[in-house]
């Protein structure tokens, strides 16, 4: 049974700062109860909360507090940083309840900044080059969602843009349309004043904010559709 989201707790913040200058497991271990209470279960109510109100607003979304939340401890194999506890913690949503999907809704809270995104990140070659050749052919639609997304206070994301154009779009000059090209990823998002995050408002701002970037998702999705499955 989902537990409605109340809000975070409000030692939430207070234990990541807490965690990132201790970045101990021992400290975390002595901790662990109130990362629960206060992050990690909350959160949990958020992403099935979420979930319900997205299934009903027809945003084809879903998630919860199993699949959709990102462990708070990194992956330090590769990594040169080896410090073992991340900075925030986060969860995705998504069309099939997993992390594996594209056209997604993404929720980090954290020290530097809370955020909500929806998002086609990194999208794998076939789904990247159908979207790009989308634009190249039909702009009209291109621009029609810019325009509505403009419309909802909304722009795409130029994160990791390429600095030059991608191999056989060299043609394309239009300056929006080389510019989105060049994109690797097609994202929205809005940032959450952390100010807001202890109190079940935060439900409404980011079921709000997710039908207003709807055109990004539903683009994305009639591309994805097209795109023949291996």
């Amino acid at each position: 049974m989902t537990v409605a989201f109340s809000g975070f707790g409000q030692k939430a913040i207070p234990f990541l700062k807490a965690l990132d200058f201790h970045q101990s497991r021992e400290w975390f271990l002595e901790n662990r109860d109130l990362f629960e209470g206060e992050l990690r279960d909350p959160f949990g109510d958020l992403v099935e909360t979420l979930s319900e109100r997205f299934a009903a607003v027809g945003l084809g979304l879903r998630g919860d507090r199993k699949k959709s939340l990102f462990r708070i401890n990194r992956d330090v194999r590769f990594a040169r940083d080896k410090r073992p506890y991340n900075r925030h913690l986060s969860a995705i949503l998504s069309p099939d309840g997993t992390k594996m999907e594209q056209g997604v809704f993404f929720v980090h809270i954290g020290l530097e900044r809370c955020f909500a995104g929806v998002a086609w990140w990194q999208p794998g070659p076939p789904l990247l080059l159908a979207m790009r050749n989308a634009i190249a052919t039909r702009p009209g639609e291109f621009r029609a969602l810019i325009k509505a997304l403009k419309q909802n206070r909304l722009e795409l994301d130029a994160e990791g843009c390429m600095k030059r154009a991608p191999r056989g779009f060299e043609h394309v000059t239009e300056a929006d349309l080389a510019a989105a090209i060049r994109n690797r990823h097609f994202a929205v998002r809005h940032e959450i004043d952390p100010a807001g995050i202890h109190g079940p408002a935060l439900v409404d701002e980011l079921v709000d904010f997710a039908l207003r970037a709807k055109p990004l998702l539903d683009w994305g999705r009639a591309i994805e559709a097209k795109v023949p499955v291996d």
